[in-house]
């Protein structure tokens, strides 16, 4: 990146009223003119704390308050709130949740707490794992609830047996979340939206704590975060959003990237700023990217201009099959190492689907090459780090019934599953939260001796470290409450083998650091709003993209994880129709083959020096060798297909007849 800027981000930072579209193309520097845009509002009399930007990840607004800070310098004693939207939405929860129904301390479930409840609700309607899997009944509430689709609605949509199942789980899985008192993680945008719909004094309120709005990755919006950004910015129309709708992959996931391309048409006096001035590809590698996404007709026309010129011309190659491919890129890496001029941290490879790493990570161990596979477990699905954090949570608010129910015999101390039944039929019957019930013992139903105590110590040692949260510090009550339970020796006893005791015990040791830090950096810090980070953040404290790249090791990754990364050599591997585009695009083609071609877009473009580009002209499938069809992208990227004006001739002649 420049020292200054160009003109174009110059515009962007200096147009500080009215709507702007900032179209920021891969690799134009839009975090610098995102954060050089915040401070001009603010060096030109805007209060710091009349400002909220909004982007998808912690890691991206961690980053954005720095920078911003830093040009700020540490005097300045407000700031503006910059946060995830996932953030916001609970701070707007916490402050009026109550209208709907929920308790203030609403707790949030995490995917295990949701798997559990999933489980629950299909033993209820005595649904078998072999018709509808906990994982599957999730993933159909998701898909309702990030397109906005209320549990009564769901069964109205429903196509299949399947989904009338899953329909009428639905209903029962939000009535057992709202009778805990708690929320899933698409409930957080939901329930905003449903507050600042229906409740107008609501969306004043809220509307009224800013007087601008910055969305950063716009194209990734969902339906829930537009009509937030809606509900907020309406009034004062000071909306700067920025993105690239050549870089919308998140479609599973609800992104919807006509909210960046009619934004126009959203806020018709809007001004729109074109960054195409890319400072991380070659021209070689850019002169391909350009090629391949002008086949897309929906888009805000664009094209890269490269500010380093020249540069390799990236590969294509073809090999008989997978373990060919995997051999010969693995080779290709340690003849590049033999140079003495790369790092093994300066290659990356990249794929479509989590199937495909498995025959380069063979090769990679056999050649004793070091790799790091992205993705996987998240910090958060841990045990460990999930009872830690039920521990914590319980603190805050005892009322949270999930996390309670968690701890209560975890590490064993003598409160069975019979008592514990007994205990949650007691808080049926009367209509209250199972801790009003263990914390008075006239509340009590009838235990044996020694349960009895076992539940009167489990409640004092809750009071005890709930009063030395009054009068400690958060790290140092965290810490001697695991000392306190000897989690320490349940590690010990469930996991004797030493590598992966100290694993799990180095992830218990990583949530205190988080908590460490959250309070040093906080100005009022307080443990529920560090629950409520941890809840809304990108689940994984640990395990973040950039922490699993630590260290000297080739990255395998998929397209998709690989978004806001750069790699000086680039591998995209298994180039293939059924691969990229994927099976289910091919047979949807329209949008679909877009949002892919969208993601080998991505893929090119996080080549800074080197791209090579590979297919197999075999693969096995089902244990025999299937012949591979080169991905049409291929051809598009080398001009070997229609024109794009052609093909988007065919496909309107397609539709009219």
């Amino acid at each position: 990146m420049p020292d200054k800027l160009n003109p174009a981000q110059r515009e962007a930072v200096n147009t500080l009223s009215g709507p702007l579209l900032v179209l920021a193309g891969a690799g134009t520097g839009k975090t610098r003119v995102v954060t050089l845009r915040i401070v001009k509002l603010i060096r030109s009399g805007i209060k710091a704390d009349r400002i909220l930007a909004v982007t998808f990840t912690n890691k991206a607004a961690a980053e954005m308050r720095e920078r911003v800070q830093s040009l700020m310098g540490r005097k300045n004693k407000t700031r503006p709130q910059i946060s995830t939207f996932h953030s916001y939405c609970v701070k707007l929860l916490r402050r009026h949740i109550t209208r709907l129904g929920y308790p203030q301390k609403f707790a949030i479930c995490d995917r295990g707490d949701q798997e559990s409840i999933a489980r629950g609700v299909l033993r209820e309607i005595r649904v078998a794992d072999s018709t509808l899997r906990p994982g599957d009944l999730l993933a159909a509430i998701g898909g309702w609830k990030s397109r906005g689709v209320a549990p009564a609605e769901a069964g109205s949509l429903a196509a299949t047996d399947k989904e009338h199942l899953a329909a009428m789980a639905f209903r029962r899985y939000q009535r057992t979340l709202k009778t805990r008192g708690a929320v899933d993680f698409d409930d957080l945008l939901l329930l905003s939206v449903e507050l600042l719909s229906k409740h107008p004094e609501v969306r004043q309120t809220e509307a009224g704590l800013f007087d601008h709005l910055l969305v950063d990755e716009y194209q990734d919006t969902n339906g829930s975060q537009y009509q937030v950004v809606r509900a907020l910015a309406g009034g004062h129309r000071n909306l700067c959003v920025v993105g690239d709708d050549d870089q919308s992959i998140y479609g599973w996931r609800g992104a919807e990237v006509q909210h960046i391309l009619r934004f126009h048409k959203d806020w018709p006096e809007a001004k729109i700023v074109r960054l195409e001035e890319n400072y991380r590809s070659t021209a070689a590698i850019l002169e391909q990217a350009n090629t391949l996404i002008a086949y897309n007709k929906h888009r805000h026309e664009k094209t890269l201009r490269a500010a380093r010129h020249g540069g390799e011309k990236p590969q294509i190659l073809q090999y008989p099959n997978e373990t060919v491919e995997a051999k010969s890129v693995v080779q290709n890496i340690q003849s590049q190492m033999r140079t003495g001029h790369f790092e093994y941290r300066d290659f990356a490879i990249l794929f479509r689907t989590n199937e495909q790493p498995r025959a380069f990570e063979a090769e990679l161990r056999a050649a004793k090459v070091p790799y790091v596979l992205i993705g996987g477990k998240s910090f958060y699905d841990r045990k460990e780090v999930r009872d830690v954090l039920s521990y914590l949570k319980v603190l805050a608010s005892p009322q949270d019934e999930i996390a309670l129910l968690r701890i209560i015999n975890n590490p064993p101390r003598g409160i069975g599953q019979t008592s514990v039944k007994r205990l949650q039929d007691e808080a049926v019957k009367r209509g209250e939260p199972i801790w009003n019930v263990i914390s008075n013992p006239s509340s009590r139903p009838k235990l044996s001796g020694a349960a009895e105590a076992a539940v009167e110590r489990f409640v004092q040692l809750i009071r005890r470290y709930e009063a030395r949260l009054k009068k400690g510090a958060l790290a140092d009550v965290a810490r001697e409450l695991v000392a306190g339970i000897g989690y320490e020796g349940e590690i010990r006893r469930l996991y004797p083998e030493p590598t992966e005791r100290q694993s799990r015990w180095s992830a218990v040791e990583e949530v205190i650091n988080s908590l460490a830090l959250y309070e040093r950096e906080d100005g009022k810090p307080t443990l529920l709003d560090f629950l409520d980070n941890a809840a809304t953040g990108e689940r994984d404290f640990g395990d973040s993209k950039d922490n699993q790249m630590r260290g000297d090791a080739v990255v395998l990754l998929t397209m998709h994880s690989a978004k806001g990364l750069e790699f000086p050599q680039v591998y995209m591997v298994g180039m293939e129709e059924g691969l990229l585009p994927h099976r289910r695009s091919v047979e949807e083609e329209g949008a679909a083959i877009d949002e892919e071609r969208r993601l080998a877009y991505v893929g090119i473009t996080r080549a800074q020096e080197r791209l090579t580009l590979s297919m197999a002209l075999t693969r096995m499938k089902w244990g025999k060798p299937r012949e591979s069809i080169p991905s049409r992208f291929l051809f598009e990227i080398i001009g070997k297909a229609d024109n794009p004006a052609t093909i988007h001739a065919k496909q309107k002649a397609k539709r009219r007849k």
